[in-house]
């Protein structure tokens, strides 16, 4: 499938272009499948995705990168999940597409939930990926999860000084990020994300992009009390080796979604936090399933 691979402007945080792929020219008479990428990464996450022909000819494929993430920019420097949301939305909107599935891996998850809860008439069913509804909480950790601010903060006062226009991420950051999320890598992604991570994040504009995604990440709010006013179908895809944000939690999270007509959790036996690049023929056909019957 040849991607279209571009950007939008919007008005957000004082003048915004967001990044978007498309897996091939829009069809206003098929359903749109958004893909919200995960902590660092890129619309690259979802290279299996933009593969899949079965996948690319049931939906319109259209990956969108938040905020601190590929190619996405604002004139502001500081951003939150909420404003990934209404970015997300607007481009949506000035793409002239008027209602979207939404699919996110873990941060995109709850990307996709605020972008539900902000415009429920635009948002008509969510698919999050290995993900948490919750802050770093004591509960989350008591269930299994990982501890997210122990993970963020050495990178949060790492990236605190400015730096040089010669600098690029770490390759170690890479590794960490890859290890936790997919069990480590092979030799040629490895290679490929390296490349990705040191183009995104170069000089000190990308230093304070990472920075600020991290600060994002160990910081964010929780949705648990807003969860309830989520009114669209909700398919939860989790792994079972999942290293961040376990079953258990899932499990609890999904009765959260009392007003959604549907809120059901599917886990995917040895899928990893990354769940669309570690088993992407099962999220694949949970999605054009879950999209064919709720479109």
């Amino acid at each position: 499938m040849s991607k279209i691979e571009q950007t939008v402007e919007i008005p957000h945080l004082g003048g915004s272009s967001v990044g978007y792929t498309f897996g091939r020219p829009y069809d206003p008479a098929l359903p749109t499948l958004v893909l919200i990428n995960s902590y660092t990464t890129s619309a690259e996450l979802y290279r299996p995705q933009f593969a899949n022909p079965e996948l690319g000819s049931a939906v319109n494929l259209l990956a969108l990168e938040p905020y601190g993430h590929g190619r996405t920019r604002a004139s502001y420097q500081h951003f939150t999940y909420w404003d990934s949301a209404v970015a997300n939305l607007q481009a949506l909107e000035s793409l002239g597409i008027r209602e979207a599935f939404v699919l996110g891996t873990s941060q995109g998850g709850w990307i996709a939930v605020r972008m539900a809860l902000l415009a429920p008439n635009v948002v008509k069913g969510l698919i999050p990926l290995g993900t948490s509804m919750d802050f770093e909480s004591p509960r989350s950790l008591d269930l299994g999860c990982w501890d997210g601010i122990a993970f963020c903060t050495p990178s949060v006062d790492d990236l605190a000084e400015p730096v040089g226009e010669d600098w690029v991420v770490p390759d170690e950051f890479v590794d960490d990020v890859f290890n936790t999320a997919m069990g480590g890598l092979s030799a040629e992604e490895r290679a490929f994300w390296l490349a990705a991570y040191r183009a995104n994040y170069a000089g000190d504009a990308g230093r304070h992009r990472l920075r600020v995604s991290t600060v994002n990440l160990r910081d964010r709010d929780g949705l648990h009390g807003r969860l309830d006013e989520v009114r669209c179908p909700v398919l939860w895809l989790h792994g079972t080796k999942d290293q961040v944000y376990s079953v258990a939690n899932a499990q609890e999270e999904i009765g959260m979604f009392t007003r959604s007509p549907e809120a059901r959790l599917e886990v995917i036996e040895g899928g990893q936090h990354f769940l669309s690049a570690s088993k992407p023929e099962d999220v694949d056909s949970a999605a054009i399933e879950f999209v064919k019957r709720w479109a």
